[in-house]
């Protein structure tokens, strides 16, 4: 069999491609006929850069849902010599049924890097998001009232913040994930005498992971407690579902056994939500301290709302702007920082497809075979490109309200 062509390897990714091109002309067809009521999301197709942005995160998120049926080969699958084999390499010994080449070629451990790349997708968008939106919670929660209140609690958590936000980032993810702190612990002594060893990204779980809990309680609280029956469903739901997830992500502790986080990836996670939530606690303090002064925010307190009710359903929604914004560029940041931990081996297991690892793995024969990193490189590339476009579309549409 003969290798392929530069056309013909182009025609088979697009046509491995075609669950994402339907859905994103679904998406964008959709969207563009209800733009007008859909609020900033509808703005941001009167955007070109929001458009394009949107289109190239858009194309990432579907290519992480369709993994399975874009991939040609399994992530971890090696074949005999294909060894740092070129793009469009036939595949040698395949089956009928198996898919006949490695459009991307192979790596130096003869696995496909398509199909790698097209898995790293799904890591990627599996931590950045929920780590950002963990660490959002975190700074909303503490920020809100910092701003709002002011005094004593203000100038405690602006200084720890800022004790936080003095290290330098990379050097502060860099000591938080390093085999010596994985392996620091504290002994915690629970009923019955017996002791409980926990590491310090355990500890700094516990106690983040309590913050989304907290979030949600506060806010069903604040919005329904003229409704009791309702926040009490709302609140029992809240607590039980939060305790199981809490002890299944925290200590992979599920009794249920459904629901567990690897201690490489929790240890990422925890780095990400701790050094983002100081950037995001200043910026809802700062956006806490200049609308707390508008009007509508005296007309709440005037009708005798509470100050938890006009932090949360006053001054939060009116703040969506630079929050969004925000969010999307810490997706991007955050998508950078897990690519330069993994390309310093401090992301995930060396095994896994992720980017940064991949990267890591191709640069050591960078002259001779730069296709093994090159290929996840690009991808990394045009997923924060794609970020950094989205929040530019939605900070020039936002500024139009």
């Amino acid at each position: 069999m003969e290798p392929l062509t530069s056309l013909q390897i182009a025609g088979y990714v697009f046509l491995q491609f075609i669950p994402v091109w339907v859905g994103m002309l679904v998406i964008f067809a959709l969207s563009i006929m209800t733009k007008n009521r859909t609020g900033l999301y509808g703005k941001l197709f009167d955007s070109p850069i929001g458009m394009v942005g949107f289109a190239l995160v858009l194309f990432w998120v579907l290519t992480a849902i369709f993994a399975d049926a874009i991939m040609t080969h399994a992530a971890l699958e090696t074949a005999s010599g294909m060894k740092n084999k070129l793009p469009g390499t036939p595949l040698r010994g395949a089956a009928e049924d198996d898919f006949q080449w490695y459009l991307f070629g192979g790596d130096n451990l003869a696995r496909d890097v398509f199909s790698r790349m097209v898995a790293g997708s799904r890591i990627v968008l599996i931590i950045a998001p929920a780590a950002t939106l963990f660490a959002f919670m975190v700074g909303i929660t503490l920020g809100l009232p910092a701003g709002y209140f002011g005094g004593r609690a203000d100038t405690i958590l602006s200084f720890l913040a800022n004790l936080v936000l003095a290290f330098p980032v990379i050097l502060l993810f860099y000591l938080l994930v390093t085999p010596e702190i994985r392996a620091a612990g504290a002994e915690i002594r629970i009923w019955g005498g017996n002791t409980w060893v926990t590491s310090i990204p355990n500890i700094l779980a516990a106690i983040l992971f309590l913050f989304p809990i907290l979030f949600l309680l506060i806010l069903f609280q604040s919005r329904f407690f003229t409704q009791p029956m309702l926040r009490n469903i709302l609140v029992a739901g809240t607590l039980l579902v939060g305790a199981w997830m809490y002890s299944g992500l925290a200590f992979n502790a599920d009794p249920l056994g459904l629901l567990g986080m690897d201690p490489n990836l929790l240890n990422i996670f925890v780095s990400v939500v701790f050094v983002n939530s100081p950037t995001v606690f200043r910026i809802v303090r700062g956006l806490a301290l200049d609308i707390q002064t508008r009007d509508y925010v005296a007309a709440a307190q005037t009708r005798g709302e509470g100050p938890w009710y006009i932090m949360l359903w006053e001054i939060l929604p009116n703040a969506r702007g630079p929050l969004i914004v925000d969010f999307c560029l810490r997706i991007g940041y955050t998508t950078i920082l897990l690519g330069t931990l993994g390309f310093f081996g401090l992301g995930l297991s060396p095994e896994s497809p992720d980017w940064g690892s991949t990267i890591n793995e191709g640069r050591k024969l960078l002259t001779l075979y730069p296709h093994p990193a090159l290929i996840p490189a690009l991808a990394l590339m045009s997923m924060v490109l794609g970020l950094n476009l989205l929040a530019d579309g939605l900070r020039e549409q936002s500024l139009k309200d």
